[in-house]
């Protein structure tokens, strides 16, 4: 009889089939590590946490710097622009002695200039007090604390007072990055349209800022369109195509149960007060519908010599800002009831601080409707600022913005004389 030790005559295929099971288990593993290492995922402990244990890929920044003076729908397009560079966008606001020295006076002191900034949908973050000129210092700073990857500027030229590149430095680190500029307007631009009249004749001292403003317009000028000189002014060129409003606009339509609010006016030179109104306006609803007047409208109500911006130009701005989702090219003056029914508006808003009362009267109020139908809502304007405000600004030291107006001009001219036309991306 066998002992206890001794093998049976069916131990050999047991012990085949157990080498078999080890080597088609080595072959699956073998196959999984491989597979895992074609695919990128970490091996070693862990490693079938891949997902868990791979680093985060650190978005790229981007910044960009400016005046932002009498902000406009070219400066909205410069940062958007520059955002599609990168991931975040950091805009660094040139602060006011800066464009003292380097420019001539601001029209916006540099807190309306900040909330401006801030409210472009497109900007992420904002540093007030920067440099005009990217110092070295400064842009270790950008480097080191803002951790930023590329130095962003327009096809424009940079010029400071010494003649010197205010990038040279940023180009130099192979940190820069250009974008086309936005041709048709410019402050320097919007400056002029004001202070054309005084450009074409001696203003006497006895001639009151409301004389100076009757005559303001953004109409012809002979000089100019004739290939004059002059302070660079011009009518307005801007040539307002769908894929430009596409660009600028959200692209979301409000919810079936969505609480929209209207809120409409000229929003000519549009401005902090602008902003700060529209950022009330939104917070009272889940959408901010706009109407924008037409041109014939706001002239017919304030005068010939309004609107300073066109319609279109008008409604890219409104377009801009984060706190608007949706605007109408060439709203009605009154708003009806088939209105409020076919935009599904909620509550009609407006501000305290405007260019006229009439939302006031018994009588002619264009708000009557939804004042009947009890969705009429005052707002608390924050800011007193209207266009008239940034308007008197500029005639109350005419002579500086002219002198202002003149230096850019003849840096622009220079740079333009032999560049041909190429509109903005």
């Amino acid at each position: 009889m066998a002992g206890p030790d001794a093998l049976s005559p069916l131990e050999p295929q047991s012990k085949a089939r157990l080498i078999a099971t080890f080597l088609v288990g080595g072959v699956v593993v073998g196959a999984s590590l491989l597979g895992l290492y074609l695919t990128g995922t970490p091996l070693g402990i862990g490693a079938g946490l891949g997902c868990r244990s791979r680093r985060k890929k650190r978005p790229v920044r981007v910044y960009m710097d400016g005046c932002f003076d009498m902000m406009h729908y070219g400066h909205c397009n410069a940062l958007r622009q520059a955002r599609a560079l990168g991931d975040q966008l950091v805009v660094g606001v040139v602060s006011d002695a800066e464009i003292v020295v380097n420019k001539g006076p601001p029209v916006t002191p540099l807190k309306e200039r900040m909330i401006m900034v801030r409210a472009v949908k497109w900007v992420d973050e904002v540093i007030p007090d920067a440099p005009y000129a990217i110092t070295e210092e400064f842009m270790k700073k950008l480097f080191d604390e803002y951790h930023i990857d590329y130095i962003i500027h327009g096809d424009d030229p940079c010029v400071l007072p010494d003649g010197t590149d205010a990038y040279e430095l940023a180009k130099k680190a192979g940190k820069y990055k250009q974008i086309k500029r936005t041709e048709g307007v410019s402050s320097t631009d919007i400056v002029g349209r004001m202070l054309l009249c005084v450009r074409e004749r001696t203003i006497s001292d006895t001639q009151n800022h409301s004389t100076l403003q009757r005559q303001f317009s953004h109409g012809r000028s002979p000089k100019v369109e004739d290939g004059g000189s002059g302070a660079g002014t011009r009518i307005s060129h801007f040539l307002p195509t769908s894929r430009r409003i596409v660009q600028f606009s959200n692209g979301v339509s409000p919810g079936p149960d969505a609480r929209i609010i209207y809120i409409d006016g000229a929003f000519d030179l549009f401005h902090a007060g602008h902003v700060e109104i529209l950022r009330v306006a939104r917070g009272l609803g889940d959408f901010l519908l706009v109407g924008i007047h037409t041109d014939q409208t706001i002239s017919a109500k304030r005068g010939p010599h309004r609107p300073i911006m066109n319609l279109h130009e008008r409604s890219l701005s409104v377009l801009a800002c984060r706190y608007v989702d949706e605007v109408i090219i060439g709203a009605p003056w009154e708003v009806s009831r088939d209105m409020i029914t076919t935009f599904n508006i909620s509550l009609v808003a407006h501000g305290t601080i405007a260019e006229n009362d009439d939302f006031r009267k018994d009588e002619g109020n264009p708000y009557a409707v939804p004042i009947s139908m009890g969705i009429f809502k005052v707002l608390e304007s924050p800011l007193d600022i209207t266009t008239t405000t940034i308007i008197r600004r500029i005639v109350g030291n005419h002579e500086a913005f002219q002198k202002r107006n003149e230096k850019k001009s003849a840096s622009e001219k220079r740079y333009y004389e032999d560049k041909t036309y190429v509109k903005g991306d």
